[in-house]
């Protein structure tokens, strides 16, 4: 069941996919239509499943569950997993790899390996001030609160001095 993603409740659970290049404007309206069609037919044994989405930055798929009406199974989960397997087929796109690193240089946002943003806080070329997307939050309070801070305020923070 497809509602708006402001309209979910803030416990509502996120996951957060991000893309190793950004969207075009085309891309990104076939990937809502896409995304659309699998949350309206989205279920737990059966039961529809109350979900909503956004694209941020043309860059991260954002998708929240609202697990007060019904919880993600096993079975479910698996299912929004193989949902992103094939958009990253479909745009040749990495949505899955968890060991990259996206922050802001200015307005624009950069995707590095974990390796080389090490290697930018070594080399004082990212601080402690530098805004990064700390993709680990797991709810919709914390997206909003938690998911856009500067490196001092995210597990980013053990590369920095």
């Amino acid at each position: 069941m497809l509602v708006d993603f402001n309209d979910l409740p803030e416990e509502s659970r996120v996951w957060i996919y991000q893309a190793n290049r950004s969207f075009t404007d085309e891309e990104i309206l076939k990937i809502n239509t896409k995304i659309e069609a699998f949350i309206k037919a989205w279920t737990a044994h059966g039961k529809d499943l109350q979900a909503g989405y956004k694209i941020v930055y043309k860059r991260f798929i954002v998708i929240a569950l609202n697990q007060n009406l019904n919880m993600a199974t096993g079975c479910s989960i698996d299912a929004s997993v193989h949902f992103i397997q094939d958009l990253e087929k479909a745009y040749n796109v990495d949505l899955m790899d968890k060991m990259n690193v996206s922050f802001k240089q200015g307005e624009f946002i950069a995707y590095k390996p974990l390796v080389d943003f090490k290697k930018m806080a070594k080399n004082n070329s990212v601080s402690k001030n530098t805004i990064v997307f700390n993709n680990l939050v797991s709810n919709i309070a914390e997206f909003k609160e938690n998911w856009e801070v500067p490196a001092s305020e995210s597990w980013h923070s053990r590369f920095i001095k």
